[in-house]
């Protein structure tokens, strides 16, 4: 096949006219052309509102050697093999079920291919089935009844779930794991256009069903599931996994224990920290802003046009005070969602569906932590988010507090809203947010949101919502783990965003795949006995 970059395309036209221009570069005929695949598609709007799509596509033709001796440039050439391979050497016996904790995606996708090649994994989660687990968390959005072991960040797909499902990441992939998640996502529901799309978004509505489809995969394929199954102990012999215990009351043995816990798991990380190398990481918190979809779509795109996809955002800021302030989790036409976990604790995240057709575009707006800020201790980035997630709860009487931008600078308890009207799921209160964050966090917000203005005119608009606290955005806790991607302890893998290994649903799933490789580098598949 060739390989043709940089076909230019107004974006009226979008994908119907591809096969136009790739008559007109290639300087061949419509029948010469067998098939074509769109491998990436990004919109620039440098020229605003003058738009056009830039595409690379693969093309199968006649003839190609000809094409490729005449099409002198970098734009057209032979295109490379990017293939996913899995490949199981190992030899070493398992004589049990190598056990995975967590269900988000990294512990999804290394249950996933371990399934599909005969380890026959054991997979615990502390929460429920995602079709369960969205009723639970639907319940709270509507009543405020939490339960602590069902929510946004525990369950079945883990926090990413209720998200909007953005799959961008910016990882080196040289093995093209992504290629596999992408197709995985694919074959179980998601739109063909992520595979190619510069910035590739499933949704929380189709993540839900492709969740599902996985875990019936792995079923088939072996693999067992174990819901409202909660580790909390382990056994070392000679430094080497033996047993694990779960919910206080059940051991069972084990050669290989995946840790795939996610950011959240703050007890489970606490118990560990008694067995396991771990050490300080920098995260970042703050709030969300709420503004009109329709603003930030004309300040990105110069027009506010329909037949467009939502507009998002990218911002970053140094401030006076030396915090980096930067959007996360850009949410274009999405909500604030309630996402506590923990009772007395409240925090917040963004999530959009699948058309990303609400009013409201939504953006953490967050500040950089330091392990300096709680004396480099291991746990102290978790005692500060329960700290201020603590403080959120009261100051919003368990609802989430909230306040109008203008309202914000001055210190004011904000009264009503402005044209830009509130989309949430769960309730909410107004508050004094100065009240919530330290002062280098507020000072640092409020300097990066006029700063921002310059970028997004209408940023700093006085009737911007924001909304607090946005804690959850990375795990401030690293385990420790080897180039064989073992922890201290032999027969742990450190996994995905909870050990401190990824930061996102595409970057956590390829380092699932990556310590299923690993496994498979050192193991035989797992026989069962009879």
């Amino acid at each position: 096949m060739i390989r043709v970059k940089d076909i230019k395309i107004p974006y009226e036209e979008g994908t119907r006219s591809i096969k136009k221009h790739l008559v007109q570069l290639l300087k061949i005929k419509e029948a010469d052309i067998i098939r074509y695949e769109i491998k990436n598609e990004s919109l620039d709007a440098r020229h605003k509102p003058k738009l056009v799509y830039v595409y690379t596509v693969d093309v199968e033709a006649l003839n190609e050697k000809e094409i490729l001796k005449r099409s002198k440039g970098a734009s057209v050439l032979l295109a490379p093999k990017e293939e996913y391979v899995f490949s199981v050497v190992g030899k070493k016996t398992l004589t049990h079920h190598p056990v995975i904790v967590g269900m988000g995606p990294a512990g999804l996708f290394c249950a996933y291919l371990l399934s599909k090649y005969g380890y026959n994994p054991l997979v615990i989660e502390r929460g429920k089935k995602v079709e369960e687990r969205l009723i639970d968390v639907t319940n709270f959005w509507n009543n405020g009844t939490l339960n602590t072991e069902s929510n946004v960040q525990f369950g079945e797909g883990g926090a990413g779930t209720f998200s909007d499902g953005k799959l961008l990441s910016r990882i080196k992939d040289s093995h093209f794991r992504r290629n596999l998640i992408f197709d995985t996502f694919i074959k179980y529901g998601a739109d063909a256009k992520i595979a190619y799309q510069n910035k590739p978004h499933i949704g929380t509505d189709k993540l839900c069903e492709i969740v599902k489809g996985m875990r019936e995969e792995i079923i088939k394929n072996g693999g067992e599931i174990r819901y409202n199954t909660c580790l909390t102990d382990i056994k070392v012999i000679d430094g080497k996994i033996k047993e694990i215990e779960v919910n206080h009351n059940e051991w069972m043995a084990t050669d290989i224990l995946v840790l795939a816990l996610g950011h959240s798991a703050r007890d489970t990380i606490k118990m560990l920290y008694n067995y396991l190398h771990m050490e300080a990481k920098p995260f970042a918190m703050g709030v969300r802003i709420e503004h009109p979809q329709s603003l930030i779509n004309k300040n990105q795109y110069g027009i506010d046009n329909q037949s467009l996809p939502p507009a998002s955002y990218k911002l970053t800021y140094k401030a006076s005070n030396n915090r980096g302030v930067y959007s996360f989790c850009m949410c274009p036409g999405g909500y604030v969602i309630n996402a506590s976990s923990e009772d007395e604790c409240l925090a917040i995240n963004g999530m959009s569906y699948s058309k990303r057709d609400a009013l409201n575009a939504n953006s953490a707006l967050v500040v950089t932590i330091n392990p300096e800020d709680f004396d480099n201790k291991v746990l102290g980035g978790i005692n500060l988010q329960r700290e201020l997630e603590h403080k959120a709860y009261l100051l919003g009487n368990g609802k989430i507090p909230v306040q109008l931008y203008e309202d914000y600078v001055k210190g004011n308890l904000s009264k009503s809203f402005g044209e830009v009207k509130p989309l949430f799921k769960g309730s909410y209160q107004f508050a004094n947010l100065n009240e919530l964050l330290p002062n280098y966090m507020n000072d640092a917000l409020k300097e990066a949101i006029a700063y921002f203005d310059h970028q997004i005119k209408g940023y700093a608009r006085s009737d911007a919502i924001l909304a607090g606290i946005e804690s959850r955005t990375s795990s401030p806790v690293r385990i420790l783990r080897d180039e064989e991607g073992l922890s201290n302890i032999k027969g742990i893998y450190p996994c995905g965003e909870g050990a401190g290994y990824a930061g996102g649903i595409t970057s956590a799933s390829v380092d699932g795949v990556k310590v299923a490789e690993l496994i498979a580098k050192s193991y035989a598949p797992f026989k069962k006995e009879g």
